[in-house]
């Protein structure tokens, strides 16, 4: 059975910062520039965190390969604030602009395209846990390259990082994912499903509808990605648990006063016209069908829309 890992250099300040955080869902490691594809991992394979010659090539964690995406700057900020491993906005325009090579003090401008990689679940190792990195890693090498985890130093190299990451109190989402590869430490490296964290929520509602679904609005800056049923009660951080709506519509759902039924309707409460006297544009799409993802597998679940039709909206 084919099981590749990525072995990807990382600054240290990265590691240092996130791993100072503690326990994490979810962090963009992200490049400099967003001008090449990311085709070595597949969907819920490992990309394993590498130093740098002068801290000895060494392994100090991994995550688990959600997707890849190119964003700007700004919105690498706003998704995921502080687990791009920097504390501000400025500190990351400042990292980009180190390693794009902007030159003469230039800032890295909001709009400046990086390249996500996005990880679910990561564990980052202390020190004295680091893991040997692969004998064979050639001086000349700057971005990430592809291991076949199920035999010589990738099988070595995981089996560390594994058997390591059980031994540290990780998340309970990392712990979730790998008690799918329990015979990992002796056996053949399993496949694990990502669960998404709120950034990656975020982005894959995104990716998944492109417009508001109940206005068609397209402007990417007024839109938000809303879980159905809350997480607060227990809701997935899932495609199938989210919709793409425009902020005001996204206030009035969070609030009770519009839903969507099981059958992709657009509802509007008259509790809105009640107690404030308005809503005549929400009124006029009420009854409409939503706009739906292409792919039917990323359609919001029935149970979830019941759920908010039967706990969250006031009633039609």
């Amino acid at each position: 059975m084919s099981f590749t890992g990525c072995i990807y250099p990382t600054d240290k300040g990265w590691y240092d910062a996130l791993h100072a955080r503690g326990p994490l869902e979810e962090v963009n490691f992200w490049r400099p520039r967003a001008n090449r594809r990311f085709r070595i991992l597949q969907h819920g394979e490992p990309l394993l965190f590498k130093l740098k010659r002068k801290h000895a090539d060494k392994i100090v964690g991994f995550g688990f390969f959600v997707g890849s995406h190119a964003m700007s700057v700004r919105e690498a900020w706003l998704l995921f604030g502080t687990s791009n491993g920097v504390a501000s906005l400025q500190e990351l325009r400042d990292r980009v602009a180190k390693y794009a090579g902007y030159k003469d003090g230039l800032a890295t401008p909001l709009t400046h395209p990086i390249g996500a990689l996005l990880l679910s679940s990561p564990v980052l190792f202390p020190e004295h846990l680091w893991v040997d990195g692969p004998a064979d890693w050639k001086a000349q090498t700057v971005s990430g390259m592809g291991y076949d985890l199920t035999r010589g130093e990738g099988l070595r190299i995981w089996r560390e990082c594994y058997a390591t990451a059980l031994s540290l109190e990780v998340t309970q989402s990392a712990q979730v994912n790998m008690e799918r590869g329990e015979d990992a430490r002796r056996g053949e490296p399993v496949l694990v499903q990502p669960r998404l964290g709120q950034g990656t929520f975020r982005m894959a509602v995104r990716q998944a509808y492109a417009q508001c679904a109940v206005s068609r609005e397209h402007a990417l800056p007024a839109l938000d990605a809303a879980h159905i049923k809350p997480f607060a009660d227990a809701g997935p951080h899932a495609v199938s648990n989210g919709l793409l709506l425009r902020a005001d519509i996204h206030r009035l759902f969070d609030g009770g006063y519009v839903s969507v039924s099981p059958d992709y309707r657009f509802e509007v409460s008259g509790a809105l016209n009640e107690e404030f006297g308005n809503g005549k544009i929400y009124y006029a799409l009420s009854g409409q069908r939503i706009a739906l993802p292409r792919e039917r597998e990323l359609w919001p679940e029935p149970e979830y829309l019941e759920h908010h039709q039967s706990h969250i909206f006031l009633g039609t």
